[in-house]
């Protein structure tokens, strides 16, 4: 674990709340606090600008595949969205205004990563370690994401490549692909929005496929002047769409778990969706189309990948890649093909949660040990026990197959709120949770998981090299809504301040 660097302790800031991250989480977190009248926080961000996963992913034809007035929040719903589906620049957009409209921007430390962080049961507060330098804080809020830390294959000779690598979430924006060969290597969400962006440019596009997705098409269109109006003008007519695009989405969870037989009617539209556009190719079509079972792995939205893939320029390539020489990709066959650049689709990081940060929590013990020891686990997706005043905003087991994150965000920030205010309240000085609670949750959780298509066979960044899906919720957002409404004191073990204490924070605050 990195160091926390030893300090005069009374020179160094101490905040009640630090959050770390400024993506839709964190920001979330910030605005609840205030609401809830708190101004004593900081929120952390490793770059130079704000805004998480839409800011990192900038790449040609990105986009979310949840609607523009679902992915948002519900305190800041916007009625000028240009999309049915929005675009990066369109979100980065949005969390920047969220930023500004709620007085975030202030608290917002840039080029501040967290380095480590350390509980001091002695003093009861977190010590953090950034790039800016040390930091102190009652509470800690991780609000990380998965969406910007690249995931890259190991391949044999790709030291050697003479020529242009990169990341679909770092793309390299000089770099002019007109006339290139180019081989792009994954076909996850990022790759099957960038490909068709692409293809049109480069010279020849070697597509490297380990595994076909499963694609439906996209309903995406312009939002119209006159919806644009009815929005702004007509009171609770943007609340009543938000809602039915909810529940339209939320009705999707029960072939997801509560009964997989009935993914066998998204099965039709995909393999629809593949005979209308890729009409005279029969081994294209074989090679796109899927042999695990719907659902199993993500869902993709999109309309003109496949087109993209018929184009005379593009080969879709299955079998596997066995080295990279200075200026080509070789295949399994020992095919040579010579290529300019290497794009690297191959989606990013999810197996660890916490970034890569070291975290110690009671008597020194490190996060990332305990969890490759018992599983990648929290309580609420929020807690982990011997980890007191850490909370975590869409940690393990909150992810979705089938509607908005940002109505998870909500609920776990709604969660974590409630346990500082119950802090402060109380004169707490820490909030642990129970190690058989947590056990107990995990158990329950894994149980309905094992029923649902996510275990139904298939390879996937949701599960765990052991086959523990770590990653997903198994059930109705609104149930995971109703479990964080509150703070659950009695599934914690409670550390009270000293009387001292409590009474300087209540002149404080009287003051």
């Amino acid at each position: 674990m990195s160091a926390i660097l030893p300090v005069d302790i009374a020179a160094v800031q101490t905040c009640e709340v630090a959050i770390v991250g400024s993506g839709f989480s964190g920001l979330c977190m910030g605005v609840r606090l205030k609401q809830a009248g708190f101004d004593d926080f900081v929120i952390l961000e490793k770059d130079r600008e704000l805004g998480g996963t839409w800011r990192d992913n900038r790449y040609p034809g990105c986009a979310c595949d949840v609607p523009s007035h679902l992915y948002s929040f519900s305190f800041a719903q916007n009625p000028a969205w240009s999309r049915k589906y929005p675009r990066q620049e369109e979100l980065l957009e949005y969390t920047r205004k969220v930023a500004d409209d709620f007085g975030l921007t202030p608290h917002v430390r840039l080029d501040s990563a967290l380095l480590a962080a350390r509980w001091d049961e002695a003093r009861g507060l977190w010590r953090l370690q950034t790039a800016r330098g040390e930091l102190q804080a009652r509470t800690l809020v991780l609000g990380l994401g998965a969406l910007g830390r690249p995931a890259l294959p190991r391949l044999r000779g790709l030291e050697r490549f003479a020529g242009k690598t990169f990341h679909s979430a770092r793309w390299d924006h000089d770099y002019d692909l007109t006339g290139k060969r180019v081989a792009v290597i994954g076909t996850g969400a990022s790759a099957i929005q960038f490909v068709p962006e692409i293809a049109p440019k480069v010279a020849r596009l070697d597509l490297y496929q380990r595994t076909a997705p499963w694609i439906v098409p996209r309903p995406d269109r312009a939002i119209t002047a006159a919806e644009r109006w009815l929005m702004r003008r007509v009171p609770g007519y943007q609340q009543l769409f938000r809602g039915l695009l909810y529940m339209q989405h939320e009705a999707r969870v029960l072939g997801f778990v509560v009964d997989p037989r009935l993914m066998a009617v998204a099965r039709t539209v995909a393999l629809r969706h593949i005979a209308r556009q890729i009409p005279g190719d029969a081994e294209l079509r074989r090679k796109v189309t899927p042999d695990y079972t719907i659902g199993c792995k993500r869902i993709l939205v999109m309309n003109d990948y496949y087109p993209a893939l018929t184009r005379p320029n593009v080969e879709v390539i299955t079998d596997a890649i066995r080295e990279v020489t200075p200026d080509a990709v070789v295949d399994a066959t020992g095919r040579e093909r010579p290529v300019d650049a290497i794009i690297f689709g191959t989606g990013f990081d999810v197996a660890d949660p916490l970034g890569g940060v070291p975290i110690a929590g009671v008597g020194g013990q490190d996060l990332h040990a305990k969890w490759r020891a018992d599983g990648v686990t929290a309580y609420l997706g929020c807690s982990v026990a011997g980890f007191p005043n850490l909370f975590m905003i869409a940690g393990p087991n909150t992810g979705l197959g089938h509607n908005s994150m940002i109505y998870m965000i909500e609920s776990a920030v709604t969660y974590a709120v409630e346990a500082v205010k119950t802090l402060r309240r109380r004169g707490l000085v820490a909030v642990d949770v129970k190690p058989a609670v947590q056990r107990a949750y995990n158990e329950r959780l894994q149980r309905r998981l094992g029923k649902a298509v996510w275990a139904s066979g298939c390879k996937s960044w949701y599960l765990g090299a052991d086959g523990h899906n770590f990653t997903l919720w198994p059930g109705f957002t609104f149930e995971y809504r109703w479990a964080t409404r509150r703070f659950d004191a009695e599934n914690y073990d409670l550390a009270a301040a000293p009387a001292t204490t409590t009474a300087r924070r209540a002149a404080k605050e009287h003051a």
